[in-house]
């Protein structure tokens, strides 16, 4: 028997590495304000937190300027940086043991639902899961904490102790934690073993099997 009946998952760095798409879309907005960053690792913080922030935080502009690039980001990312992605290796068949088992799977992503959609549809994930919450477009409801309460609604407000959520940065552990749930975080995508367990991770998983096994 399940230990959770409820799984909600992050989608970067947690089901797909979207490394390559995210920071060229990076790379493309930086460069309409005349920025220009030649190695795409330097861009890897982009990946988790929420967009506008870490324009912001990462190269000091202001909120209206950080959403600017936001919207410049979108240009390339829509058409192309999108699918610039790919699934990590065992999370198709993670997915499939936990529905098996009748956990109840929803994804709680910072990113824009119509871009989570098409993501999961294009990679065929989309079946595995019972809710699909995300950001709006306009920039709100990004932060984790309001993803997961969408995710939680979505799914009938179950109870949280039912409840675990599954990511690879600290966001996604803050915001599972403020709705008093348990987290599992993930050694696999972008953040460190020592960022999850500071951010008080319950569990930490180095694959997607040991996701199964502790859910």
């Amino acid at each position: 028997m399940s230990s959770y009946r409820y799984a909600l998952f992050d989608l970067d760095g947690t089901l797909t590495d979207p490394g390559e798409g995210i920071t060229r879309s990076v790379q493309y907005a930086l460069a309409k304000f005349g920025i220009t960053v030649e190695n795409r690792r330097e861009l890897y913080c982009f990946i988790g937190p929420p967009l506008h922030e870490s324009f912001e935080v990462y190269y000091g502009f202001s909120r209206e300027d950080a959403f600017r690039c936001v919207d410049a980001y979108r240009e390339y990312y829509a058409v192309k940086g999108i699918f610039e992605n790919k699934v990590y290796e065992g999370i198709g068949d993670c997915l499939a043991a936990l529905k098996a088992s009748g956990v109840m799977i929803s994804l709680a992503t910072s990113k824009p639902e119509i871009y989570a959609k098409q993501i999961l549809e294009h990679f065929h994930l989309i079946e595995y899961f019972d809710a699909v919450a995300g950001s709006e477009m306009d920039g709100s409801r990004t932060k984790k904490a309001a993803v997961v309460e969408r995710a939680l609604m979505l799914l009938g407000n179950p109870d949280v102790r039912d409840c675990v959520m599954i990511g690879d940065r600290e966001h996604d552990v803050l915001g599972g934690k403020a709705h008093g749930m348990d987290t599992i975080g993930v050694t696999f995508g972008y953040g460190s073993e020592d960022e999850l367990q500071s951010a008080g991770a319950t569990h930490i998983a180095h694959t997607p099997w040991e996701i199964v096994q502790f859910i």
